[in-house]
């Protein structure tokens, strides 16, 4: 299992120690008691059109070297343990990095109505060409959970205008969000979704106190789901009809088939937050499927107890190297190709 019908099998595919069974072990573990390598970031605060502001972490590399920006997923951050991990190794390399916050998870409320959310496109293409601006080497993009949904909507929807962008890599990403959101409303997901509204709604309540009748506080208090929540709060203040609406308009499975960009997309048949019998079986040219049987929801820890978090940056960069032969150390193999 693992490859995807028509695709060359990948040498770096990912197998989860013996001593970590299970997708919920895989997802709680990597994330929350592997050590997390120390990362020196240099904070930017970028001013948007609509008053607001978005923070960007950067990790400065040598001039001429590459940039990778991460995008994080649903309230994550730079301090997240697979922005620090992909960080750390863009560090070893020279390379520069970049992990843009969305909206209100930089650790001070944002300004604006809004907030962030699934589809939302058009703030990845501002955040990505200011980047490209000023990046003197290649740019390469990376998207986690909700982030990488994100990821492959603005290079869908961009088609050849994401072109300047050299590749791409979607991990966990919930394709089919009405899938996700089914699966994390029931059951033993319902951990997950506990963890996400014990932020998400401090935030909301904040949010009222500036904005006073923005959305129902009483609603808001009584979900318990992220349809719930969604119905409240982030379809309406984004401009969707409902849940059911967004969860359809912003899901990527829609625009697999329009990328361009040689992109990875990274999901472990074992997620919680989107079980393999949802996983998409066909895409693009440009779109490598890779889909391990084992990983969780951004799992992937290797080795010995009490294991490491390094095999996912490794997997980004040796797509990355595959795909701009011009990054790759000499002797690095090159990475699977989209068939």
């Amino acid at each position: 299992m693992g490859a995807v019908p028509g695709r060359a099998p990948c040498p770096m595919q990912y197998r989860a120690p013996a001593w970590l069974p299970g997708g919920h072990l895989q997802t709680i573990y990597p994330a929350t008691c592997v050590a997390r390598p120390p990362v020196a970031y240099r904070r930017e605060r970028w001013s948007s059109s609509d008053g607001d502001f978005v923070d960007v972490d950067f990790v400065d590399g040598d001039p001429g070297k590459p940039l990778v920006v991460l995008f994080h997923g649903l309230e994550g951050s730079s301090d997240s343990h697979y922005a620090r991990a992909l960080m750390a190794a863009l560090q070893a390399r020279g390379w520069s990095g970049a992990v843009p916050h969305f909206r209100g998870c930089s650790g001070e409320p944002n300004l604006a109505p809004r907030f962030y959310h699934s589809g939302d496109a058009a703030e990845v293409d501002w955040i990505v060409r200011r980047l490209h601006a000023r990046a003197p080497g290649p740019l390469f993009a990376a998207g986690v959970s909700l982030g990488g949904n994100v990821l492959l909507r603005w290079l869908g929807e961009s088609g050849h205008g994401a072109g300047f962008v050299q590749a791409a890599c979607a991990v966990s990403a919930p394709l089919d969000l009405a899938r996700g959101g089914a699966a994390l409303g029931a059951g033993f997901n319902l951990l997950y979704t506990r963890m996400f509204l014990q932020t998400l709604k401090p935030k909301c309540l904040a949010k009222l106190e500036r904005y006073p009748g923005l959305f129902d506080r009483d609603a808001l208090l009584r979900a318990r789901d992220l349809y719930a929540f969604d119905n409240v709060v982030t379809a309406p203040l984004h401009g969707y009809r409902d849940t059911d609406d967004y969860w359809h308009r912003a899901s990527a499975r829609h625009v697999l088939g329009a990328i361009t960009v040689p992109t990875l997309v990274l999901n472990a048949r074992n997620d919680p937050f989107l079980p393999g019998e949802h996983l998409p079986l066909a895409a693009a040219r440009a779109v490598t499927l890779e889909y391990p049987d084992e990983g969780g929801h951004v799992g992937f820890s290797v080795g010995p107890f009490p294991g490491r978090n390094d095999w996912l940056p490794r997997r980004i960069l040796h797509f990355f190297d595959g795909a701009c032969p011009a990054t790759r150390a000499p002797g690095a193999q090159v990475a699977c190709e989209a068939s």
